[in-house]
């Protein structure tokens, strides 16, 4: 380190922020100038605050990761339901479609599988009383 403890963060003469002028003998300058100097020094240290604030505020930064998730998860739910709704509603009115036709066409084996599946619930429903 070239500079001593005591030069670190001051001011060296011709460097500063972007825009600002060189500090000038405050005993030269007039009432308005030291004004808008203050000011200006005012100002920017209020946006510096506010920066540091925002890194060192983990709460909101969490708070905002948490949201982008949310909003992730939020479109990928919303693309895999699409394609599911555009896959299911052919598919699933195809194949009931295909049953009810086979219904038809063989009534009486159709009834008979009704029969026994009514049978089979109703004998299960009266073994669990006992």
């Amino acid at each position: 380190m070239d500079q001593d403890q005591s030069q670190v963060g001051s001011p060296v003469e011709g460097e500063g922020h972007a825009g600002a002028t060189p500090p000038a003998d405050p005993s030269q300058q007039s009432p308005e100038e030291l004004r808008q100097g203050i000011a200006q020094t005012r100002e920017e240290l209020g946006d510096t605050v506010e920066a540091l604030s925002a890194k060192t505020d983990f709460k909101a930064q969490a708070q905002a990761r948490v949201d982008e998730a949310k909003e992730r998860v939020s479109e990928r739910k919303d693309e895999i339901l699409g394609k599911a709704r555009q896959a299911t509603p052919q598919s699933a009115s195809q194949g009931a479609s295909q049953v009810a036709g086979k219904a038809r066409q063989n009534p009486v084996p159709t009834a008979a599988i009704g029969a026994f599946v009514a049978g089979f619930v109703l004998g299960r429903l009266t073994s669990r009383g006992d």
